[in-house]
């Protein structure tokens, strides 16, 4: 995901990969905008660290996108989740 190598400080693999899952199927709307997004960390607390890229950056839309699509889309598919946090 954007060329980097994201790793999880949680004991629970198997978390991070279905929410890499949920990230992937988000992210050609992303990327249809000009922009993408990097799945950077999951938490045993379940906080999901995501890093915007492109477009994105800076964009006063990328809030409501991590909000309304991101976050939404991780509690519904993935319910161990419990916030999304860009981070830079």
């Amino acid at each position: 995901m954007a060329g980097s190598n994201p790793s999880t400080t949680g004991s629970d693999p198997s978390l991070f990969v279905r929410v890499s899952r949920v990230i992937e199927r988000i992210r050609p709307a992303v990327q249809s905008d000009g922009g993408d997004l990097e799945l950077v960390n999951v938490s045993d607390e379940g906080i999901v660290q995501i890093r915007f890229h492109g477009a994105c950056v800076g964009c006063p839309s990328s809030a409501m996108t991590l909000r309304m699509g991101i976050e939404r889309n991780l509690l519904e598919h993935v319910p161990e989740t419990t916030r999304v946090e860009a981070v830079e």
